[in-house]
């Protein structure tokens, strides 16, 4: 590692090594499907609750965030602040709703609803949710790892999934759990810390801070117009209701962890645990964000190597340097705003330091990952491979299943993330395809919770109803300039909320008028 300190190496190392201890310390435990899946149902609320807060703070939040903020202004966080209402809907009927089933997956009873088609389709949704969300966090931490050993990022997203898939692989549900407690108090702290160095090397303080922020519109929720073209106010906090109420609700990362807890109750304060961290943390990293802007405008030398770092990697390795030079001028905050972090990061946090906020960037990142192949395995168990190949298998058969699903699900993520390599901002990338993989089994979801009357044929009709809104929604930019007029005039955040809605509505309404015919 070119740029790391020994001591900054060593403490890394350490933690790699703690983690894959925590996966070899539970394997010892882990002698049935269920243990593997639900650790028995023996993990406090508590622990579950930091373990779901930490799956919500990934390296997307720990750099997304901070390069979206120092990019424009606070109007991701309302996204943040859509959590309670969604918490509130999951902890009053969903999480009541799986407990009493006693279902590890979350979308069998969409079979006992509709038929096999409807649990299928959800399960694909969910898994490539799942790799793509793998994907975004294994870019974001080889984005910042790169900048501080001058490695690949290939290489790092090889040695950090290398890590993940032991203590994953080995320790199953409880490891991912009680490795995402540490991490939690992990991360939190790094990045408290990483806000006290900035603000502590800040010419003027806080007061100049906020200064340069207000003269820049730099904490800005966004308009309030209702207008849904532009990331408004109100466009994202509908995103992040429908996108929140997706993860608490019917996401196996979150459902398989109610199962592991003792009761409804201690599941439901997991929920509310979790949203009273990621607030307010959350926050912090917007704070974050805000600061580097400060920071970077009364130090403008400082910003030019981020800068030509970033042209570099636009324009390509035949570009020449005065290309480079020029096309660097013309940059914007938002076009390398995922990049200042680690800048910063490299250049002005003293060794020990440095290695502690690596180390809890890399929580951020394999808390995520390993839930999501913990998780990824277990559906493909349950809902794919005793559903269509083998129902009757031992629980030996099962668990080697589980071992080998986890690993391909980890390679996959790790092949996500190399594809992503050059996009401009993690979040977007992670929120855009996010929105289009989730609204579809969301919907169907929510049309066989509340809808009772509906059936088989208003279910099936509404889905292709709304896979083909969804479809319009996300690709209809492609439609030749002399039709645009056909063009999704929404913004992208939207695709959730109208996907959404188009099956839940379009499926009720099938029904009502079957009804009347009847």
């Amino acid at each position: 590692m070119k740029n790391l300190p020994l001591l900054d190496i060593a403490i890394i190392v350490i933690y790699l090594i703690a983690m894959v201890g925590v996966g070899v310390y539970f394997s010892r435990k882990n002698k049935s499907a269920e243990q593997y899946t639900k650790a028995s149902g023996k993990i406090p609320g508590w622990a579950i609750g930091l373990s779901i807060y930490a799956t919500f703070l990934s390296s997307n939040t720990f750099l997304g965030v901070p390069g979206k903020a120092f990019g424009g202004n606070w109007n991701a966080f309302v996204f943040s602040i859509s959590m309670p209402f969604a918490a509130w809907v999951a902890a009053k009927y969903f999480v009541p709703f799986y407990r009493s089933t006693g279902e590890v997956s979350a979308y069998t009873n969409l079979e006992k609803r509709f038929g096999p088609w409807a649990r299928t389709y959800a399960v694909v949704c969910f898994l490539l949710t799942q790799i793509t969300r793998m994907g975004s966090v294994f870019f974001g931490i080889s984005l910042t790892l790169q900048a501080l050993t001058g490695f690949s990022m290939e290489t790092i997203m090889l040695v950090t999934g290398i890590c993940i898939v032991i203590y994953t692989v080995l320790g199953g549900i409880e490891a991912v759990i009680w490795t995402e407690v540490v991490q939690a108090v992990l991360k939190t702290g790094g990045a408290l810390l990483i806000m006290y160095l900035i603000i502590s090397k800040m010419p003027g303080g806080v007061s100049k801070i906020i200064e340069i922020g207000q003269q820049n519109d730099k904490f800005s929720l966004g308009g309030f117009s209702l207008d849904f073209t532009t990331s408004t106010f109100w466009v994202v906090l509908l995103y992040g209701f429908f996108i929140n109420l997706n993860n608490f609700g019917m996401d196996q990362n979150y459902v398989q962890r109610y199962h592991a807890s003792s009761s409804v109750k201690e599941a439901s304060k997991s929920i509310w645990l979790c949203v009273w961290m990621f607030v307010p943390v959350s926050l912090v990293f917007f704070m974050i964000g805000s600061c580097l802007f400060a920071y970077y405008q009364v130090t403008p030398a400082l910003i030019e190597p981020i800068k030509l770092q970033a042209a570099a990697e636009h324009l390509g390795a035949m570009a020449s340097q005065t290309d480079i030079a020029n096309y660097a001028k013309t940059l914007q905050p938002s076009d390398y705003g995922d990049k200042v972090m680690p800048h910063f990061m490299v250049n002005m946090i003293p060794t020990g330091l440095l290695g502690l906020i690596v180390s809890a960037i890399l929580s951020a990142a394999m808390s995520t990952i390993s839930s999501g192949m913990n998780a990824s395995a277990t559906v493909f168990s349950e809902d794919i491979y005793k559903r269509y190949w083998k129902t009757n298998i031992s629980d030996k058969q099962n668990m080697r299943l589980l071992y080998i699903a986890t690993v391909l699900f980890g390679l996959g993520g790790m092949a996500c993330g190399i594809a992503m390599i050059g996009v401009k901002s993690i979040l977007d990338i992670w929120w855009q395809l996010s929105g289009i993989f989730a609204g579809g089994m969301l919907g169907l979801f929510l049309l066989g919770i509340i809808s009772k009357k509906s059936g088989n044929m208003e279910a099936m009709a509404s889905t292709v109803i709304g896979i083909m809104v969804i479809l319009w929604l996300s690709l209809s930019y492609l439609i030749p300039d002399e039709y645009d007029f056909l063009r999704n005039p929404l913004h992208a955040n939207m695709v959730i909320v109208i996907g959404t809605l188009s099956i839940y509505l379009s499926g009720a309404f099938i029904t009502k008028l079957r009804s009347v015919k009847a």
